[in-house]
C-alpha cells in the first residue's frame, strides 16, 4: 500500500473551532484557543503521523472582513496564502449556522484547485438531530464538496472519518518529519502564543487586539526552562489593565501560561513577564513584520 504525505489547510471564519480541531487531531495543545475572534494570528502546522499517511495540518487565522488595519490585512493575506499551497482544504463551519462570513470564505474557495472537504462542527450542540439532514443537503447545494462530514472538534466525534477522507486525497510520498514530531513551530513561538492566549482569555474588550508577545530569552537547563516574555501593548491604559492591581493580573496570566507550558514541555518552567508600550504596532506593516506576522 502506498504512503501519502501532504498539507491540509484548515480554513473558516473566525472563532469556528479551527484551533480546537487541530489540537484534537494532533492529540496535544499546540494552537491557542479563546472565545474571541482573531485569537489565531499565525500559521501553525500540526503533524499527524498515521501508518499509511503523514498529514500536515495547517491552522490559519480566520478569514474575515478586513477592518482596514494593517494587522487585519496581514491576517487575511496569511490565510489566503495558505490556500495556494495545500493539497486538501478542510472548510470548517458550525452546525445549523451559515453566516455572511462563511459565504465569504466559500467565495475564496471557489478559486481553489484542490479537494475541499466540508467539516460541520459542533454537531454535539444540536438538540434536534433531525434538522441536521436538511442542513447537510443545503450545504451540498452550495458547492461541489469532496465530502461533507459532521464532527465535534471538542469531543473528537467522527474525526477518524475526517482523517481518512483527508489522507486518501493526499499525494503519494514519504513522510516529511519523523513520527515523534507534533508541530513545526518552535518552543519559543509556542511560549509566546501561550502567554497571548491567557491575555485573550483574561483581559476584557479590546485589550487583546492591541497586544502581542515577544520572547526575549529562552534558556533550557537540566529540569528547568527559563523564559522571559515581553508583552507589547499600544496604550498606557492597556498596560495598566494587564498589570492589574498590585500586579495580580500579570501574575495570573503568567501562572496559567506556565502551567500550559509545563504540560507541553514536560519540565519545570520559570516564566517572567514584562509589559511595554509600542504605539500603533498593529497598524504598521513594518512593525508587524519585525514581530513575525505574515510569516508562513
Amino acid at each position: 500500500m502506498s504512503h501519502r504525505c501532504g498539507y491540509v489547510g484548515i480554513v473558516g471564519r473566525p472563532n469556528v473551532g479551527k484551533s480546537t480541531l487541530l489540537n484534537t487531531l494532533i492529540g496535544q495543545k499546540i494552537s491557542i484557543t479563546a472565545p474571541k475572534p482573531q485569537t489565531t494570528r499565525h500559521t501553525i502546522i500540526g503533524v499527524k503521523t498515521l501508518p499509511e499517511a503523514q498529514i500536515l495540518y495547517v491552522d490559519t487565522p480566520g478569514l474575515h472582513k478586513s477592518t482596514g488595519r494593517a494587522l487585519s490585512r496581514v491576517l487575511n493575506r496569511t490565510a489566503q496564502g495558505i490556500l495556494e499551497g495545500v493539497d486538501v482544504v478542510v472548510f470548517l463551519i458550525e452546525a445549523m449556522r451559515w453566516t455572511d462570513e462563511d459565504a465569504e470564505v466559500l467565495e475564496r474557495l471557489r478559486q481553489v484547485k484542490v479537494p475541499v472537504i466540508l467539516a460541520i462542527n459542533k454537531v454535539d450542540l444540536t438538540a434536534d438531530k433531525t434538522a441536521l439532514l436538511p442542513f447537510l443537503q443545503q450545504m451540498a447545494e452550495r458547492f461541489d464538496f469532496a465530502e461533507i462530514i459532521p464532527i465535534s472538534a471538542r469531543k473528537g466525534s467522527n474525526l477518524a472519518r475526517l482523517e481518512q477522507a483527508v489522507a486518501e486525497r493526499l499525494p503519494e510520498g514519504p513522510a516529511a518529519y519523523d513520527e515523534d514530531t507534533l508541530t513545526t513551530a518552535s518552543s519559543r513561538f509556542i511560549a509566546a502564543e501561550f502567554v497571548r492566549e491567557q491575555i485573550t482569555r483574561l483581559a476584557h474588550a479590546e485589550v487583546p487586539y492591541g497586544v502581542t508577545v515577544e520572547i526575549e530569552n529562552y534558556t533550557v537547563e537540566p529540569g528547568l526552562t527559563r523564559i522571559d516574555a515581553l508583552i507589547w501593548v499600544e496604550r498606557e491604559g492597556q498596560k495598566a489593565i494587564l498589570i492589574g492591581k498590585n500586579g495580580e493580573m500579570l501574575k495570573e496570566i503568567g501562572r496559567r501560561a506556565r502551567i500550559n507550558l509545563e504540560n507541553l514541555l514536560g519540565t519545570k518552567v520559570f516564566l517572567r513577564l514584562w509589559v511595554k508600550v509600542k504605539g500603533g504596532w498593529s497598524d504598521d506593516e513594518r512593525a508587524l513584520r519585525a514581530l513575525g506576522y505574515g510569516e508562513s
